[in-house]
């Protein structure tokens, strides 16, 4: 287990040089630049060609793109993820002040998904072909089929349609501040995320299920009187969740994702929101390096799920 577990760190580093190397190119390949759009077009058009010189030599954007890039990896290296343009403040400082956000909106999102899930599946498995299993079939079809901010504009609408409660949209309350606040607003967004996470799990979970309740040791339990929850849950359900545990990972991994969205519909200043918004600005140093800090948790958490594996079964060995 600790060499599989050393391969795939050192896997992990490739993965994420490459990462960074393709985000590097790829911002500086989109039109628009920093300093034209937020220099040159405060100035009297004689003094632009020089205070755009200016201006790009302050921020290093006169450097070749080798120097350039050079520099961007040195400084990850050093777990430096950069200094915003704008606001002249380090990426670590900005998400500081994001990240708890996030990870409010994303943790509800997680619970409601698995919520929702993993009973619907192995309901739908043990009812198999019954009326409430077609039902929630149908569901997971829709769900799957459904973009999350069109489940969101919905709800937004049904809300204020029936003035249910307010959507704040200006103040930026948490938890442990103002737990009411919080919950109206993120309630939308955590269950629109949540039925669009959940979604691939259900499906997945019905057809393991399925596949495994027809197994000879499940058979054998039965034919032993233990009592049906025992089976289901104690036996089947523990084998099924193996495959089922990767879709997870990638459901966890694929949050900050789809809250790009969800934070910019709902004015919910997180780590999407925040992406979003240097991206626009053409603010490169914040976004480059965000999206490698994104990066490093897939990964990680894709690790944690293949060493989970063991657990769950223990036939598999890594070597």
């Amino acid at each position: 287990m600790g060499r599989y577990i050393l391969r795939r760190l050192m896997l992990n580093v490739v993965v994420l040089w490459i990462v960074a190397s393709l985000v590097f190119l790829a911002v500086r390949g989109l039109p628009g630049d920093f300093v034209l759009n937020q220099v040159a077009t405060n100035l009297e058009l004689g003094s632009n060609e020089e205070a755009i010189r200016v201006a790009k030599k302050q921020l290093g954007l006169d450097k070749p793109l080798w120097r350039q890039y050079a520099t961007f990896m040195g400084e990850l290296v050093r777990g430096d993820l950069g200094t915003s343009y704008q606001t002249r403040r380090s990426t670590w400082t900005e998400l500081g002040e994001r990240i708890p956000y996030t990870l409010e909106l994303g943790g509800l999102i997680v619970l409601i998904a698995f919520s929702i899930s993993i009973p619907i599946g192995i309901i739908s498995a043990v009812r198999q072909d019954t009326a409430i299993d077609y039902l929630l079939r149908g569901f997971a079809i829709l769900a799957v089929a459904t973009p999350v901010f069109f489940v969101a504009v919905l709800m937004t609408l049904v809300v204020l349609k029936y003035r249910l409660f307010t959507i704040d949209i200006v103040n930026a309350p948490h938890f442990w501040t103002d737990p009411k606040s919080a919950f109206f607003k993120y309630l939308i967004p955590a269950v629109a995320g949540g039925i669009a996470g959940g979604a691939g799990i259900m499906r997945l979970l019905r057809s393991q299920m399925l596949e495994v309740l027809r197994m000879d040791y499940i058979r054998t339990a039965q034919a032993k009187g233990l009592r049906e929850r025992s089976v289901i849950y104690r036996h089947a359900l523990k084998n099924a969740m193996i495959p089922v545990l990767t879709v997870m990972g990638i459901t966890i991994s694929g949050i900050v994702g789809g809250q790009v969205i969800l934070e910019n519909m709902f004015a919910i200043r997180g780590v999407g929101n925040f992406l979003l918004s240097r991206l626009v600005a053409r603010d490169f140093p914040p976004f480059q390096g965000t999206v490698v800090l994104i990066a490093i948790v897939i990964v990680t958490v894709n690790l944690l799920v293949d060493v989970l594996y063991a657990w769950l079964d223990p036939r598999i060995r890594y070597s």
